[in-house]
């Protein structure tokens, strides 16, 4: 995550990222599938997987960016103005813009809460050299809850408003392209991509609506498939059902070290033995690592 430190200033100064910007269009999309299997039943199974309701179907990049560069045609043939689409594709700080836009205050977990649509929602942005009027921020809403502090598995939510990445599980299971902590993968449960706990908690997220565009349906079963299912898919099953995920960025390799620590965690079980046996002798030395983790915590119970 580098990339923080090396577009600083420009994440705070749109004009430097895009020349002549004076405003900031920001947008928000529902995402929760409305078919999904109930989040609490996934997780209360440690032989089932469990991926971010965000990533069970299309990847939102390709969508929402298609749904902003519409807006920003029309914006152009409106009016004469230049401007530029972002979803999560450059030194942007979403949340921060969100917030000014009105369309929410950041939560304790950081991200952004709204009072009407809780925070199961992406965001984007349109950049764009028009003066146009300006909303009024958002006033914050967390009062003294810390539901979302008290749920994280890792805990890493360290105080209000401050996260420590090195131990989110979305960053371990999405971002890390090393080896997981040792100490940690036991706490990551059968999370193989992403976590949601901390929107699981908030009370604002009863508000929530589910979505009804059809590329954030499910796919391939994801929202409630065994993790022994998912650990046999060699790369080429890997590639081709989840083309057009956000999950395939991070790659077979790592969807696999993922899985290994889960089904390390899962109950034990002859499914879950024979398939991480079947990946002992893998030719990643990632991946035989967190598989031999797994299969000695197996061994140990």
């Amino acid at each position: 995550m580098d990339y923080m430190a090396k577009h600083g200033a420009k994440r705070a100064r749109p004009a430097e990222l895009v020349p002549g910007t004076v405003r900031v269009i920001s947008v928000r999309m529902n995402y929760y599938p409305e078919h999904a299997r109930d989040t609490h039943q996934v997780l209360a199974d440690g032989s089932r997987a469990f991926v971010s309701r965000y990533a069970l179907g299309r990847d939102y990049h390709k969508v929402l960016r298609n749904r902003l560069e519409k807006l920003a045609q029309q914006i152009r043939g409106e009016s004469d103005c230049q401007c530029r689409v972002f979803t999560d594709s450059a030194p942007v700080l979403e949340v921060e813009l969100a917030q000014k836009a009105h369309l929410g205050w950041r939560g304790k977990h950081t991200l952004l809460l709204s009072r009407e649509q809780g925070s199961w929602f992406f965001l984007g942005e349109i950049y764009i050299d028009l003066p146009l009027p300006v909303d009024a921020p958002q006033e914050n809403h967390c009062g003294t809850c810390r539901a979302c502090l008290d749920i994280c598995p890792t805990q890493a939510i360290t105080a209000p408003y401050q996260l420590d990445a090195r131990r989110c599980i979305s960053y371990l299971t999405i971002e890390l392209r090393g080896s997981i902590p040792e100490e940690l993968r036991p706490l990551i449960g059968n999370r193989i991509y992403g976590c949601d706990d901390c929107q699981l908690a908030c009370p604002w997220n009863r508000f929530a609506q589910k979505t009804v565009e059809p590329d954030f349906a499910v796919r391939n079963g994801l929202d409630d498939v065994s993790l022994a299912e998912l650990f046999a898919w060699d790369e080429a099953a890997f590639a081709a059902k989840l083309a057009g995920s956000p999950i395939h960025r991070i790659g077979h390799e790592q969807w696999l070290r993922n899985i290994a620590v889960a089904l390390g965690n899962a109950p034990a079980s002859p499914d879950v033995l024979v398939a991480l046996q079947a990946r002992a002798q893998h030719p990643s030395i990632l991946v035989r690592e967190h598989v031999q983790w797994a299969l000695q915590r197996h061994s140990k119970a």
